[in-house]
C-alpha cells in the first residue's frame, strides 16, 4: 500500500486578499520562464526584488507591507496580476499539451529522471555548472510538452560555492547556505505527520534522508536530504554540498541518490515505466530494482532483463578520467552483504561495473549504467563517435560503429534563456504562436523578414543592459569594501556599450582553454586595444574547490585581466551563476568557445547565446560542429585531432587572431548610412533561422521521447 501523502509549505506570508495568489506564483517554479511572473514581485520593490536574488519566497516574506498595499491600490498592476494568475491556472491546468494530443495512451505512464543537480534557478543554488543547467532546463521543457515526468535528486545544504577573487586572481570559497523556509519547498508528511523518509543500508548502520518536493510547473522534482536527527553528524553531511572528492562521501551520496531514490518512488506510490539516468551517478538504481525483483522471487537474469529494458542512460563525459569510478575495496565495503541476497559472487558483482585502469581495475559507474540500460545515447554526434570508441571494450565482438551507443544533441529551453525584449520582437514579427513552432526549421526562415534596425535596435538594447549590469555590480562590490581599484577595473566600471564584445564563460577546466587567446599576448593586445576597432572579452567561471589546475588558469587569467596593456577592455566577472550567465549569452555580439578538441561532449551556452542574436566563434567541438554551417557564426580550427596538444594551442590561436582581425573585426564596424552593421544582421539572421529550432530542448525532447522513452514503454508492456 502506498503511503498517504499530506503537502505542507514551510513558509507562509500574510498577503492582502487581493493579491494573496501571489504565493501561488512563488510556489511554483513556473514563474522562472514567465517573465510576467517575474514582474509581479519586481514591480513591488524592484531593489528588494534584485537584493534577493529573485527569490519570490524571501521576497514576499520580507517585502514591506505598505508596497503591497500599493500594489493592491494600483488598477495596472491589479490588471497584469490578474492575467498572470489566469495564465499560470490555464497552464497547469492545460489538457492541450503536445503529449497529451500525441500520446494520450501513454498519460499513465511515469518517467523517473534521476539527477545529481538541477540548475533551476539562481536562488536555489544546487547546481555546479552545464549538467544541472541541462537538467534543470529538461524538467522545465517536459512541463511545457506535458510529459508524465519526475525528478529525482538532492536538495544541497550548503548548495555550490560563492567565489570570491583575491587581487592576485586566486579563487576563494565561501558556502552558499541555503534557508529551506525561503524556497518553494514542500515538506512531505506521513499519515501521521511525520516527516517522508527513505532508509538506505550503509556499513555498519542505516542512513536515512527526507524527501522534499519542488513544483516545476507540471513537473513533480522529489530532493533528499540526508540533514535528519536520526543520522549520525558525519551521515548527516551527506548531502551538505556537490562533488566531494572524499570517496566514501561520494560513494556513499550515489548509493543515496540511486537507491534511496528508488524507494522514494516506492513510498510516492508509482511504478515508473522508464528510468532515465542522467549521468553515471545515480547507477545504482538498477542495483535496487534488481534486488526488488530478487526478493519477489525472480532469479537474477530475468530481474537483469527486466530492468535493462526500462533504463535509459545519457553519457556526458568525453574522457575516462571524469567519469566516477570506485576502488574495489570500497565496492567490498558498501555492497558486501548486496551481492548474496542477489545471488552472485563477488567477482561476478564487480563484473557489473569492472574496468581496467592503468593503476588496476575499478568499478566504473557508466559501465555499470551502460550494461544496465537498453539504450544509451551521447549528447552530440561527434560525443557518439567518442563514446563508440570509449566504451567499445564492452562490446569486444562488435565493430565501433556497431557499439550500441547513440546520440540525442543537447539543447535549451527556449523561454528561460531568452531576452524579454528579443521574445517581443518574435512576438510581432514571427506571431504570437511562434513558441509552438520553436522546433520547426522551416518556419524559422521567416527570421528574414524581421526589419533590420528592429533586430539592432533589440541587440544594442541588451548589451547596454549587461554593461549597466557589470558596471553597477562591480561599483556595489567596491563600496561594499570587496574591491580595490584595480580589481573594479578588472569587474567591467569601464565597459562601454559601443564597442565589439566577446563573451567567455563557463567551467574553468584546463582542457577548455580559457587563456588560449593570451598564447601570443602582444598580438592580442594589438586587437584588442585597436584605436578604431575595439574589443571587449568579458570572462566569468569557476573552477572546482579541488581543481588546483582550474584555479592556476583562473589566476594566469585574471592577471591579464588586470595588466594596464589592456586598457581596461578585458573583465572578469566573478562568482558566474544562472544570473550572470543570463546577461552574458543575452547582451555580447560573440560567444567564444575554445576547447581542446574532442574533449567537449556538447556545450550549451553558445545554443543560449544564439538564441539572442549572438554570433559563435567556437572550436568545431561538440554542438557546434553540427550547427556551423559557413554563414551562421565562425570556426576555430579545423576538424583536426592533433597528438600534440602545442601544436594544437598554436594553431587555433592564429586561428582566433586572423578572424578576429580578418572577418569579425571587420564586419561588426562596417555601417550603412543609417549606422547599421548589414552584414553582421544578415549573419545574425541567419544564426537565429539555422540554430533556434536545431538546438531547442523541445526538439531534444521529443527525440528522447520518441527513440527513447516511448520503446521502453512499449517493451516493459510486453516483458509483463
Amino acid at each position: 500500500m502506498p503511503t498517504k501523502i499530506i503537502r505542507e509549505y514551510p513558509n507562509t506570508f500574510n498577503l492582502p486578499r487581493r493579491i494573496e495568489g501571489l504565493a501561488r506564483v512563488a510556489q511554483n517554479l513556473w514563474w522562472v520562464w514567465n517573465p510576467d511572473g517575474q514582474r509581479l514581485f519586481q514591480f513591488v520593490d524592484p531593489l528588494l526584488w534584485d537584493l534577493l536574488n529573485h527569490n519570490p519566497v524571501a521576497f514576499l516574506q520580507k517585502v514591506e507591507r505598505t508596497r503591497l498595499n500599493a500594489a493592491v491600490g494600483n488598477p495596472a498592476y491589479l490588471e497584469h496580476y490578474d492575467r498572470v494568475l489566469a495564465r499560470m491556472d490555464a497552464y497547469l491546468s492545460s489538457q492541450d499539451t503536445w503529449f497529451h494530443k500525441t500520446y494520450p495512451q501513454q498519460l499513465d505512464k511515469t518517467i523517473a529522471y534521476f539527477s545529481f543537480e538541477f540548475g533551476l534557478h539562481e536562488s536555489l543554488p544546487v547546481y555546479a555548472g552545464g549538467l544541472g543547467i541541462l537538467s534543470g532546463d529538461h524538467l522545465k521543457e517536459s512541463s511545457d510538452l506535458g510529459l508524465p515526468l519526475v525528478g529525482v535528486g538532492f536538495v544541497y545544504d550548503k548548495g555550490y560555492f560563492v567565489q570570491h577573487l583575491t587581487e592576485d586572481g586566486w579563487q576563494e570559497t565561501r558556502n552558499a547556505l541555503i534557508d529551506y523556509k525561503s524556497l518553494p519547498l514542500i515538506s512531505l508528511l506521513d499519515e501521521n505527520r511525520r516527516p517522508l523518509t527513505v532508509c538506505v543500508d550503509l556499513p555498519g548502520r542505516e542512513v536515512h534522508a527526507r524527501v522534499w518536493e519542488l513544483m516545476v510547473g507540471r513537473v513533480h522534482l522529489y530532493l533528499l536530504d540526508s540533514n535528519v536527527e536520526s543520522n549520525s553528524p558525519s551521515d548527516r553531511l551527506l548531502t551538505e554540498r556537490l562533488y566531494s572528492n572524499d570517496l566514501e562521501i561520494r560513494i556513499s551520496q550515489e548509493i543515496l541518490l540511486g537507491m534511496g531514490g528508488v524507494r522514494a518512488r516506492r513510498l510516492l506510490g508509482s511504478e515508473p515505466s522508464v528510468w532515465h539516468m542522467n549521468e553515471g551517478h545515480s547507477a545504482f538504481l538498477a542495483i535496487e530494482r534488481i534486488l526488488e525483483f530478487v526478493h519477489e522471487g525472480m532469479p537474477f537474469q530475468d530481474a537483469w532483463d527486466r530492468v535493462k529494458i526500462s533504463n535509459v542512460f545519457t553519457t556526458h563525459t568525453p574522457v575516462p578520467a571524469g567519469n566516477d569510478q570506485f576502488p574495489l575495496w570500497l565496492i567490498d565495503k558498501y555492497f558486501g552483504n548486496v551481492w548474496p541476497e542477489l545471488g552472485l559472487t563477488r567477482d561476478h558483482f564487480i563484473e557489473l561495473g569492472r574496468q581496467a585502469q592503468p593503476w588496476g581495475e575499478n568499478f566504473v559507474m557508466p559501465v555499470l549504467a551502460l550494461k544496465l540500460s537498453e539504450r544509451s545515447n551521447a549528447v552530440s554526434e561527434l560525443h557518439g563517435i567518442v563514446s563508440r570508441r570509449m566504451w567499445n571494450f564492452l562490446w569486444p565482438d562488435r565493430k565501433e560503429e556497431d557499439v550500441p551507443i547513440r546520440y540525442v544533441t543537447n539543447g535549451v529551453h527556449t523561454r528561460t534563456w531568452l531576452a524579454r525584449r528579443m521574445g517581443v520582437l518574435f512576438d510581432t514579427f514571427l506571431g504570437p504562436d511562434w513558441m509552438d513552432h520553436i522546433d520547426e526549421p522551416g518556419f524559422w526562415n521567416e527570421v528574414v523578414n524581421i526589419p533590420d534596425e528592429e533586430l539592432w535596435t533589440v541587440r544594442r538594447h541588451l548589451k547596454n543592459k549587461l554593461v549597466h549590469f557589470a558596471n553597477e555590480r562591480t561599483r556595489q562590490q567596491w563600496q561594499d569594501g570587496q574591491l580595490t581599484p584595480s580589481q573594479a577595473v578588472a569587474g567591467g566600471v569601464f565597459l562601454e556599450p559601443y564597442s565589439l564584445t566577446i563573451g567567455f564563460a563557463r567551467r574553468f577546466a584546463t582542457y577548455k582553454r580559457a587563456n588560449l587567446v593570451f598564447h601570443d599576448f602582444d598580438r592580442f593586445m594589438s586587437l584588442v586595444t585597436d584605436t578604431h576597432r575595439p574589443v571587449q572579452v568579458i570572462f566569468a567561471g569557476k573552477a572546482h574547490p579541488a581543481d588546483e589546475p582550474g584555479k592556476l588558469l583562473i589566476q594566469q587569467v585574471y592577471r591579464a585581466v588586470k595588466d594596464s596593456r589592456s586598457a581596461g577592455r578585458l573583465v572578469f566577472l566573478s562568482d558566474y551563476d544562472i544570473n550572470v550567465a543570463r546577461y552574458l549569452v543575452q547582451g555580447v555580439d560573440v560567444w567564444m568557445n575554445t576547447p581542446r578538441r574532442p574533449n567537449e561532449a556538447s556545450g550549451t551556452s553558445g545554443m543560449k547565446a544564439a538564441l539572442n542574436g549572438v554570433l559563435n566563434f567556437s572550436v568545431l567541438d561538440g554542438w557546434w560542429r553540427e550547427g556551423y554551417n559557413g554563414k551562421n557564426g565562425w570556426p576555430i580550427g579545423k576538424e583536426i585531432e592533433y597528438t600534440n596538444p602545442d601544436e594544437q594551442d598554436a594553431a587555433d590561436a592564429a586561428t582566433i587572431y586572423e578572424t578576429l582581425e580578418k572577418q569579425i573585426m571587420p564586419m561588426y564596424y562596417e555601417r550603412d548610412i543609417n549606422k547599421l552593421p548589414l552584414e553582421w544582421i544578415r549573419m545574425v539572421k541567419e544564426c537565429l533561422r539555422t540554430l533556434v529550432p536545431q538546438f531547442s530542448l523541445r526538439r531534444m525532447l521529443k527525440e528522447y521521447t520518441t527513440d527513447y522513452y516511448l520503446p521502453a514503454i512499449k517493451e516493459e508492456k510486453s516483458d509483463l
